[in-house]
């Protein structure tokens, strides 16, 4: 736990006090604790005296308490403007939060991350390309983020669990609750293997104006955000705007012209989204399969890896032995080699070449 973790949440419990008045103070005062304890005179040469007013009566003591008592189970933390793996990302965006609480492995927001968003009311099909483009984009690097909602979010966070550089997701409630309630072994499972990430204090309930709130930092995290399925007033266009003022690039699945849940992404398409059909349109536009990739980058010949790969069924590590490749570029090869027709993935992490 971060020594002066207190700071950061008493001053975060203040009611009232929102981003970018926690930065203003942070800018003139040098921390927290600081600012707690300037003087009437200090605080309104910064904010108006209303919020200077409940910044002198302070924050509500158990709830500073409570919070702190949280902080001291494993993989609870507060990750903080001051702290030096504070992503890079979120800084660049217009409104990052002071501070944020996380559950779970803190080593992923050091990651490039990809966000997958989409309907609660998902169909079939939607279902399977979020799980699958995620973990197709997870095995290759890019760890997964969204917001935990049913549907295509629940998908794309199970699709980065299943590969190799996990998932995010982003929270429009306090860390302690779990919104859906039917999200909790998903929760769990995220707060294992995954992180859970929310600027909400603990306690805050599921109110509606916290979740296009949240939805900035999901982009904001992320190098680019796909659209699976959104019908046209869907949240998932907010966090795609969010994307569009952060500089981040936007990608869409198209559909059927007939189905509500197309309208969505068809607009984004409209409006200058990138069309895709696969996970590799995806990689191939971040440039991250560039003409000057190294050969371990590349994973290799194709016919050199098949080759070695061999008929039989065989799983992710022993092909690492055999090719004496990184586990990310032996992921890479094999998603260029599903995509081209060349190999195709069975049950349980195996691989089995076909041509």
């Amino acid at each position: 736990m971060s020594p002066d973790a207190e700071g950061w949440i008493a001053l975060g419990s203040i009611p009232g006090l929102g981003g970018h008045s926690f930065r203003k103070l942070l800018m003139a005062f040098g921390d927290p604790l600081a600012a707690l304890r300037a003087d009437r005179g200090k605080l309104c040469s910064v904010v108006d005296s209303s919020l200077a007013s409940k910044i002198l009566e302070g924050p509500e003591k158990t709830k500073v308490e409570e919070a702190l008592k949280w902080l001291e189970s494993p993989g609870n933390g507060i990750v903080t403007l001051a702290d030096p793996d504070y992503p890079g990302s979120l800084l660049n965006i217009s409104d990052p939060p002071p501070f944020f609480y996380i559950r779970g492995r803190r080593g992923l927001l050091e990651k490039k991350a990809f966000a997958i968003v989409g309907s609660r009311n998902a169909t079939p099909a939607g279902i399977e390309n979020a799980r699958s483009f995620a973990r197709a984009l997870s095995d290759v690097g890019l760890c997964i983020v969204s917001g935990m909602a049913l549907g295509i979010d629940s998908a794309a966070h199970e699709g980065g669990l299943s590969g190799a550089s996990g998932s995010i997701a982003v929270l429009g409630t306090g860390l302690d609750i779990v919104y859906p309630s039917r999200n909790r072994v998903l929760a769990e499972e995220l707060a294992e293997k995954g992180l859970l990430l929310s600027e909400f204090p603990l306690g805050t309930p599921p109110l509606g104006s916290n979740f296009p709130r949240r939805n900035r930092i999901i982009s904001g995290l992320s190098v680019g955000c796909l659209v699976v399925e959104a019908g046209i007033r869907s949240g998932s266009l907010i966090t795609a705007r969010h994307a569009l003022e952060q500089g981040r690039e936007v990608f869409a699945i198209p559909g059927s012209i007939h189905s509500p849940l197309s309208k969505g992404p068809h607009r984004l398409i409209k409006e200058g989204a990138k069309l895709v059909e696969s996970a590799q349109d995806i990689l191939e536009e971040l440039r991250l399969f560039s003409e000057g990739s190294s050969r371990e980058e590349k994973g290799g010949k194709a016919s050199e890896f098949l080759e070695k790969m061999g008929f039989d069924p065989v799983d992710g590590d022993t092909l690492c032995e055999r090719t004496g490749l990184s586990p990310q570029a032996v992921s890479s090869r094999l998603l260029e080699l599903e995509i081209e027709g060349s190999i195709c993935s069975l049950p349980g992490g195996m691989y089995q070449r076909v041509l």
